[in-house]
């Protein structure tokens, strides 16, 4: 008796990945290293000076970490409460950062201490940034205000109170020193000029606003806030450019590549999305394990930090030449570990040899078990199963061109109640007009008709899924006529296109002899 062949699955090609140039540029990053902090990392800051350092506002802590370093080189500990927006000043000497108690500090880099410390906040200090002329310092707090510090001095220049709810955000002009922006948890970006006592431009988020970024250029804003992220053209008054929609989740960080032609967002939802500036749609994506909070790109684009809600700060650094020239290559084959492995390799067997071979036990799946033991209709059940029909529905259709062939297709789908009638039929909907099941699915559709035809109006739900299936053939075959016609019309155009092509090619050879039949008389007449 022969043995049982398992069920023939066919291999359908599968498409994929699209590759492009920003999948290669972004792809490039090493396995990020992960480094525990003591709470939720709220602010990533990388110095603008080579090495390109990076502070990291975590709790109560400010930690400075090397471009590869897994420890910090450095620890700012002098806060009461929780530190807030750790921002470098351009010279890459000092570094300014909020509290929870409502003191903006400024310390230097090289120290420990807090060389400043400016009061007059009455809540909790959220921004904090220098401007462009390294003489003054802008911070917004919980208070709804947000004010500008002398540094030389410590004293408080300007306060402005035009907001309704906590400052969280903003960012100071690299090219105007007067100039700075704030976003506010009462849906505002507000831009404001030193130089007057109030706001220059007003624009409404529509949603509490946790990040703004300038561009390199300082033409357009950058705002984040729920799960849109929003461009505004500052050239045009604050008029409203783009809205991307891609979180699904509460965005919640910016930043810029080095060249300011990539955008990258961090959101709760886990993800930062990299989007072409140029068009804005979104060229990659970075999936992470917890809700994200802050995310910093180095200068030069050699490291990607991003810090977790669970306090875990993910470090990506790129690759350098030699070890992408290394990935690329060619693995060497791995040799045998012991010569007993290739002993007999070439030895060729004798006529009087006998050859003893181990019986090879067949693993099979549930419905191949069970169409060897004949039960066609557990098997059917088994491959329309969700796992199975939604993931693999080449497995579904080949068991049941297995039944079809054995010609039991028509009992195994006989005797179904209303569930597992519906199963089918949905299953049906979802595949009949893809043309790699169509020859098996059509078939498996006029046995159902003609198996339930006599208790059709019994089921609202049956019903309805059969007037769908009918509604979808009928729209494929207009399809296809269709199809048909547009060819027919291409096969008469080419048709006569040919057509001219060949009686242009037999009137430029008519014209070639005529042309040589003048010449020729042309020449007997000057011999005469």
């Amino acid at each position: 008796m022969a043995s049982f062949k398992p069920t023939r699955i066919p291999s359908y090609p599968k498409l994929g990945e699209k590759v492009t140039q920003d999948t290669l540029y972004w792809k490039n990053y090493k396995t990020p290293i992960q480094i525990k902090e003591f709470g939720a990392v709220s602010k990533i800051d990388f110095s603008p000076l080579s090495p390109y350092n990076y502070a990291v506002t975590a709790s109560t802590r400010i930690h400075i970490y090397g471009p590869y370093s897994q420890e910090p080189v450095k620890t700012f500990t002098r806060f009461k409460d929780t530190a807030y927006s750790a921002k470098h000043r351009s010279d890459g000497k000092l570094m300014v950062a909020g509290c929870e108690d409502s003191v903006v500090r400024l310390f230097d880099i090289s120290g420990r201490v807090a060389l400043r410390l400016f009061r007059g906040h009455t809540k909790a200090v959220h921004l904090t940034d220098f401007t462009s002329d390294r003489f003054r310092i802008l911070s917004g707090s919980d208070d709804y205000t947000c004010r500008l510090w002398d540094l030389p001095n410590s004293v408080e220049l300007t306060s402005y109170s035009e907001h309704t709810d906590y400052v969280r955000c903003g960012t100071t002009s690299k090219l105007n020193p007067d100039l700075f922006v704030t976003g506010s948890y009462d849906h505002m970006v507000k831009v404001f000029d030193a130089r007057t006592d109030k706001s220059v431009m007003t624009m409404d988020h529509s949603q509490p606003v946790e990040d703004v970024l300038l561009f390199p250029s300082e033409g357009l804003l950058v705002s984040a806030g729920g799960r849109y992220v929003k461009v505004w053209d500052l050239l045009k008054g604050g008029q409203p450019l783009v809205s991307l929609k891609n979180h699904h989740k509460t965005v919640t960080c910016l930043c810029l590549s080095s060249s300011g032609q990539r955008l990258l967002s961090g959101s709760l939802d886990r993800h930062v999305k990299v989007y072409n500036t140029t068009t804005y749609k979104v060229v990659h994506n970075f999936d992470y394990a917890a809700s994200i909070l802050s995310v910093g790109l180095a200068p030069d684009d050699a490291a990607l930090v991003v810090g977790m809600t669970n306090g875990v700060l993910s470090v990506k650094h790129r690759k350098s030449p030699e070890e992408k020239l290394q990935a690329g290559g060619e693995k060497r084959p791995r040799r045998p570990a012991y010569r007993v492995f290739v002993k007999g390799r070439n030895y060729a067997p004798k006529q009087e040899d006998f050859l003893v071979s181990k019986p090879v036990r067949m693993h099979l799946q549930a419905y191949d078990k069970q169409l060897k033991s004949f039960q066609v209709s557990k098997a059917l059940d088994t491959v329309l199963e969700a796992r199975i029909r939604l993931k693999t529905p080449e497995v579904t259709v080949a068991v049941m061109q297995e039944l079809r062939r054995r010609g039991t297709l028509k009992n195994a789908l006989a005797g179904r109640d209303e569930r597992s009638l519906s199963v089918l039929l949905s299953f049906l909907i979802g595949n009949i007009v893809n043309p790699r099941f169509t020859p098996v699915l059509v078939n498996v559709a006029e046995m159902i008709l003609d198996i339930y035809m006599k208790v059709v109006g019994q089921s609202a739900v049956v019903d309805k899924q059969i007037m769908r299936l009918q509604d979808l053939v009928e729209k494929e075959i207009d399809l296809q006529q269709e199809l048909v016609e547009v060819l027919g019309m291409l096969d008469t155009l080419f048709a006569t296109m040919t057509t001219k092509k060949e009686a242009a090619t037999l009137e430029s050879r008519a014209n070639g002899v005529g042309a040589a039949a003048i010449s020729g008389q042309d020449l007997s007449l000057q011999a005469s």
